[in-house]
């Protein structure tokens, strides 16, 4: 399971205020069809009620992180540029690092150890949930940015992706009113994935913008089958699409973060908001058919080097 932090520490005081209101769950159309239009689903919803303390507060903090982190020059929009130059070497050593490492290891304690490639084979089919506290212009854009990503991510890998068909990957937004209802109706819903093992996400750390989990099958378990990520409704417009960006990126095997990733979203202190050419090309060597799922690090590494050299020198 991977997440996107909130920096600092002041939500962390947060934790202690009363949750004063739960929701119901969305109508089912925007967990099952993607492709529903918001008219035909919205006369159905189920009406939210009062907002927590806790939800409002986190809301206001988050508005206050991103407008700190722009004022910052951080959350750049940009994909990198001449002051984010990087090489075949570091595009094949940060590949490494992302592909064949875990971001956390058992029961979530930081920094796991090394893994076989995994990446999905089949076609992945995103599908979109709201908790009844995003309202209806907010799940517009939320759609829109979703089904936009996905043509770009079809892109930038070669495989599948896309936002019809019964969905194997569900994007949450919920907010902590409503997440656990959201997540507990969907999970019956996708392969392999069930309330029990959803549990990182209903109880979404206190310090994370959003989070992803990816459910593989197979004696090996390298082959993923099912995803499910969870966005916090609370989220300002950048950071929520900030999250769409990693959360479905890392959905599809980028998993692990790298400090020294560079222009990158997979480095955990947030210059990059958005996915950015050198993250392109991260996506484009995964699903390149010279690796393929199970592939351990010091087979794929003379492939990983020929690939990173095309990436950034073009085919010889």
């Amino acid at each position: 399971m991977t997440w996107g932090r909130i920096t600092g520490g002041v939500w962390r005081g947060l934790a202690a205020l009363t949750l004063l209101a739960a929701c119901d769950m969305p109508p089912a159309d925007s967990a099952l069809n993607p492709q529903a239009s918001p008219a035909a689903a919205l006369p159905d919803a189920i009406p939210p009620r009062a907002t927590s303390e806790r939800s409002a507060a986190l809301r206001q903090y988050l508005t206050q992180v991103q407008s700190s982190q722009l004022t910052s020059g951080l959350l750049r929009q940009d994909g990198g540029g001449p002051d984010t130059p990087f090489t075949a070497d570091m595009l094949a050593r940060n590949f490494e690092r992302i592909v064949f490492f875990n971001e956390y290891g058992r029961n979530g304690a930081p920094r796991g150890g090394a893994s076989d490639l995994r990446r999905w084979s089949g076609p992945v089919r995103i599908g979109i949930a709201f908790g009844p506290s995003v309202p209806p212009s907010q799940r517009m854009q939320d759609r829109a940015d979703v089904r936009a990503f996905a043509a770009r991510l079809a892109r930038s890998t070669g495989h599948p992706v896309s936002t019809a068909g019964t969905p194997n990957f569900m994007v949450v937004f919920a907010s902590e009113d409503d997440r656990a209802e959201t997540l507990n109706k969907i999970a019956p819903r996708l392969p392999g994935v069930t309330q029990a093992n959803l549990t990182g996400l209903r109880d979404l750390p206190d310090d994370a913008y959003c989070a992803v989990a990816a459910y593989a099958s197979g004696a090996e378990r390298t082959t993923y089958t099912a995803a499910v990520a969870v966005i916090r409704a609370e989220n300002p417009d950048l950071l929520r699409l900030s999250c769409i960006h990693e959360e479905l990126a890392q959905g599809l095997g980028l998993a692990n973060d790298s400090p020294n990733a560079r222009p990158s979203i997979f480095n955990d202190d947030d210059e990059f908001a958005l996915l950015t050419n050198h993250d392109d090309a991260l996506l484009g060597m995964l699903y390149d058919s010279r690796l393929a799922p199970g592939m351990a690090l010091d087979t794929a590494r003379p492939i990983v080097r020929i690939l990173a050299r095309e990436a950034v020198q073009g085919p010889l």
